[in-house]
């Protein structure tokens, strides 16, 4: 399949579903999830600090690592990808659908999930804590005045509002996600290893109903295998030429 029938494809499709990995951020400067272990925290392992056990072992250890990644995402600024994948939103309205693995908050600030379609955070993000108590998601304090741990407004603790090693993703956005690529026309997969499942399976779901699934990354992945095409470089790039003849 060539760019031209790939870009046809996405133009013609009534309902198309999105994936997106690290690859997304990586242009914004938002580090992987293994490469934010520098400086202090190149000791640990990050299975060593996103972990129930970690958390319940050292609650105050685990917020350190956590406030200081809130800060990045906050500096981070949605790049072009963020910013077309908010267009194809315009266009497709509900018949769009996006699931993010990053947990930095860049989609729903480059405005996706605004304009009739749906975006879910499978991982959780960054810029909220998770009430130990209620199990209800609050936003946290500006970075300067953020005390760890930080309380909910119920005076409980919050946990960073994540999913960690060895917890589901939340059941209501991975169920939300699965019925979008089981329907969708075109999936398009962004910037992910496609080593991490259950995510990684949902374009499995597209292609099992006889749709197209579009990779973007600018090398193979788990996945690649099973694409209908591939676009070989990065996810601003990639976008852009997929969506050329879009506007």
């Amino acid at each position: 399949m060539n760019l031209t029938a790939a870009r046809n494809a996405l133009r013609s499709a009534s309902r198309v579903a999105v994936l997106t990995g690290a690859g997304v951020s990586a242009e914004s400067g938002i580090p992987t999830f293994r490469d934010a272990q520098t400086g202090h925290w190149a000791r640990f392992r990050p299975e060593d600090l996103a972990s129930p056990d970690a958390y319940e072992r050292d609650p105050e250890m685990v917020w350190a690592w956590y406030a200081g990644r809130y800060q990045d995402v906050l500096r981070a600024q949605p790049n072009a990808a963020h910013h077309l994948l908010t267009q194809l939103e315009q266009r497709k309205r509900a018949g769009f659908f996006l699931a993010t693995q990053n947990v930095d908050g860049l989609h729903h600030r480059a405005g996706s999930g605004t304009h009739g379609g749906q975006l879910v955070e499978l991982h959780g993000n960054l810029i909220s804590g998770r009430d130990e108590v209620t199990g209800e998601i609050f936003p946290l304090p500006a970075p300067e005045v953020l005390a760890t741990p930080p309380s909910s407004p119920r005076g409980h603790r919050m946990r960073p509002n994540v999913v960690w090693f060895g917890e589901f993703l939340p059941e209501a956005a991975l169920t939300a996600a699965q019925d979008a690529f089981a329907t969708a026309d075109v999936a398009l997969v962004i910037g992910t290893s496609g080593a991490v499942y259950p995510a990684a399976g949902l374009a499995l779901e597209t292609l099992q109903r006889g749709g197209t699934v579009i990779e973007v990354n600018p090398t193979e992945s788990d996945l690649s295998a099973y694409m209908t095409f591939a676009v070989r470089d990065v996810a601003t790039r990639g976008l852009a030429a997929l969506l050329e003849q879009e506007a």
